[in-house]
């Protein structure tokens, strides 16, 4: 799969992850796209070596609790939490995302945002936004800037726009410096993850009228 991504995360968002500090949002990007990414899934591994490596050469200036060993033992007691019920395979969607729809392509809610295109909302904290688009085969996004960062990444199909074409597994990394009309392939429909941190600024009048209604 990775040999096919041409499009990747960057180091500043690989280390943000490990350290713990991207919004859900952004964590559920990283974490799916690593499913996929065998070359970022291997720079993650080296930051999070790192991170331990920091860890270690701290911990003996931390104190622990007194509590701490009871609190250990506690949970041990507790036993090993019920394995949770293996889900249907899916080939569009990776295990992460699974776990956010709760099942497969088959459980997505959809809901119509226009000329065909559809999102559906994942549950996230509110710092940033993630979703899921579905864009008929052929039909375009309307155009569009951007008052923060937004991550889009293909699960089916694939996309073009002013920079590049991107298939499954690729991130296309968007920032205020950007505006695009991404179009669908004509082969197949596409489906992406998309997260943002601000919303969109849409050039045309009809996407601006609707937009607080879409949460886009």
């Amino acid at each position: 799969m990775s040999k096919s991504i041409k499009h990747h995360l960057t180091d500043d968002l690989l280390m943000a992850y490990a350290a713990g500090t991207l919004p859900e949002a952004f964590d559920l990007m990283v974490a799916t796209h690593l499913s996929l990414c065998d070359h970022c899934r291997a720079r993650a591994e080296s930051f999070d070596a790192v991170g331990g490596q920091v860890l270690d050469d701290q911990a003996g200036s931390v104190a622990m609790s007194d509590a701490s060993l009871a609190a250990t033992m506690a949970l041990i007691a507790q036993g090993a939490p019920s394995p949770k019920p293996a889900r249907p395979g899916c080939a569009v969607l990776p295990t992460p995302l699974q776990d956010y729809v709760g099942g497969t392509v088959a459980d997505i809610r959809w809901k119509s945002i226009g000329m065909g295109v559809k999102q559906a909302i994942l549950p996230t904290t509110k710092e940033a936004t993630a979703r899921l688009l579905f864009i008929p085969a052929g039909a375009a996004v309307p155009d569009h800037g951007h008052q923060g960062m937004e991550l889009t990444m293909v699960l089916q199909g694939a996309f073009s726009d002013e920079v590049d074409h991107f298939a499954r597994g690729d991130v296309e990394i968007a920032d205020e410096d950007l505006e695009h009309t991404p179009v669908a392939d004509i082969s197949e429909d596409c489906i992406c993850l998309a997260v943002t941190d601000a919303p969109l600024k849409f050039n045309k009048l009809m996407p601006r009228l609707f937009q607080p209604f879409l949460r886009i």
